[in-house]
């Protein structure tokens, strides 16, 4: 497998090696021994499963208590996918960083606690697997807003994007709570 950190080096961009022949692919998608070697050691607790369509966005999520390591997929369609570092005593504090994972390209994204995780739905639609290193606690849940002239994310969204109602109203990166 190919390791790539991205602009935030905690955040690493995990391609696998995939074996492929006239039956189709076959690939690990998720390896302790292989991955902790590369950098990732997690124990996950919870697989989570969300189908979203077109211009969709989700987030941009984060628990301020029981902070959630995340392992992101695509398994069908494509997705714009998106960190925020809310580590205030990180030298990336408030910065992003964003990358394309779809069912053809295979990539997945390692999001350490400590980040707010968005993504913006490109294809028709799209099945998003994420594997989390702690449990939803609604109560913990918070949301950043998602279009935060601050954060300067560049969405590419080819539409009017819908969203739930609280990630319509995120709050603002000036007023969020963040981790120490």
């Amino acid at each position: 497998m190919i390791v790539t950190p991205t602009a935030l080096p905690e955040v690493l961009i995990i391609e696998p090696k995939v074996f492929a022949d006239d039956r189709g692919v076959f690939f690990e998608s998720w390896n302790a021994r292989a991955f902790e070697e590369r950098g990732v050691a997690a124990a996950f607790v919870q697989d989570n499963h969300s189908r979203s369509r077109r211009n969709v966005v989700r987030g941009l999520h984060y628990q301020i208590e029981h902070a959630q390591g995340k392992l992101v997929r695509v398994v069908v369609g494509e997705v714009f996918d998106v960190v925020v570092d809310l580590r205030r005593g990180s030298p990336h504090f408030g910065r992003s960083a964003g990358v394309v994972l779809s069912a053809e390209n295979r990539k997945m994204m390692w999001v350490p606690p400590g980040f707010a995780h968005g993504f913006l739905t490109m294809s028709d639609t799209a099945d998003f697997l994420y594997k989390t290193t702690d449990y939803w606690f609604p109560r913990h849940e918070r949301t950043l807003l998602w279009n935060d002239p601050v954060l300067g994310i560049d969405w590419p969204l080819t539409g009017a994007p819908i969203l739930a109602a609280k990630d319509a109203a995120g709050t603002p990166f000036s007023s969020a709570e963040c981790y120490a």
